[in-house]
């Protein structure tokens, strides 16, 4: 139901085929621990190993109303995962940045909506069964607590131009819930990939 909603606000993102600039597909690590091990950015690494994010969602072409923020692009897409974990939809706003005529860099942000856990049941409440306890255990070490439902979506990649319609990314996805949308936990999720976009018109 949740996932049903996102792929909702997803397509609310983009009412028309004409406010669709670039369709992308990505495949992605789940649940990485590397750039969280290196850079302490709280990365749960409960769900490491469970199977692929695929990705896939739609951009629209720089919006210049938003010149004062850069003329970014909006961004919707999904992340659906391949042995039944963690999914998320999220919308935001990501900005091209030139690097060269190949290169480019395209850090973004946005608001994500999983249907990952979020409030696990305490494993030492009084009362409990083994196989309660044993079942709260499984769920603790293999499962991500969000605490939340709504979560921020940093992300940022690494672009190249492969032909004037095709282009290939690669990325970091984080999604957490900042300690905002909850307090008291903050487990997040880091999804590292690569993208192919494919550019429907002329580059704006």
């Amino acid at each position: 139901m949740r996932i049903a909603m996102a792929a909702a606000l997803c397509a609310a993102v983009f009412a028309s085929p004409a406010a669709a600039a670039e369709a992308l597909l990505g495949v992605y690590a789940h649940d990485v621990t590397f750039l969280g091990d290196a850079f302490g950015i709280g990365s749960a690494g409960r769900e490491n190993g469970d199977g692929a994010d695929i990705e896939f969602g739609l951009r629209s072409d720089r919006i210049g109303a938003l010149s004062w923020l850069g003329r970014p692009q909006a961004q919707a897409f999904m992340s659906l995962n391949t042995e039944g974990f963690s999914n998320f939809g999220a919308v935001g706003l990501t900005w091209p940045i030139k690097l060269s005529h190949t290169f480019y860099i395209r850090p973004g942000l946005g608001l994500a909506l999983s249907d990952g856990k979020a409030g696990l049941p305490p494993v030492n409440a009084p009362g409990l069964t083994p196989d309660e306890i044993q079942r709260r255990l499984g769920l603790f070490e293999h499962r991500i607590d969000f605490g939340s439902k709504v979560l921020f979506e940093p992300e940022i990649g690494m672009g190249a131009h492969l032909t004037p319609r095709w282009d290939a990314e690669l990325s970091w996805v984080h999604i957490s819930n900042g300690e905002i949308f909850h307090h008291g936990k903050n487990q997040g999720l880091d999804d590292a990939g690569l993208r192919l976009v494919y550019r429907f018109g002329s580059r704006g």
